[in-house]
């Protein structure tokens, strides 16, 4: 069993997603590789307390590094794009950040 916590990795704040935010209800966090939509979903409402009514999901591989000789790679990860109901409250973390 997964819980909330390990579903939700942290909040990606950028510019892009604070206006997604402030215009359009949605919000963005990196969250666990394996985690679906559904679990995502279920993450959010439990953890904010807020109603969602759509998830969309982007993976994103690593990208290849170098450092002179020596070659590396970031670590891939999944971001989820999480848009409110419009009936739900934002999220207070967020609402602080604007």
């Amino acid at each position: 069993m997964k819980y909330a916590q390990d579903i939700i990795l942290k909040p990606v704040i950028t510019e892009r997603s604070m206006n997604l935010t402030r215009d359009q209800r949605k919000y963005t966090f990196k969250v666990a590789k394996d985690a679906n939509k559904i679990e995502i979903k279920n993450a959010i409402e439990e953890i904010f307390k807020v109603k969602v009514s759509a998830v969309n999901v982007m993976r994103y591989d690593g990208k290849e590094k170098r450092m002179g000789l020596h070659s590396g790679k970031r670590p891939s990860y999944k971001k989820a794009v999480v848009t409110l109901a419009a009936d739900s409250k934002t999220i207070e973390f967020f609402d602080n950040l604007m």
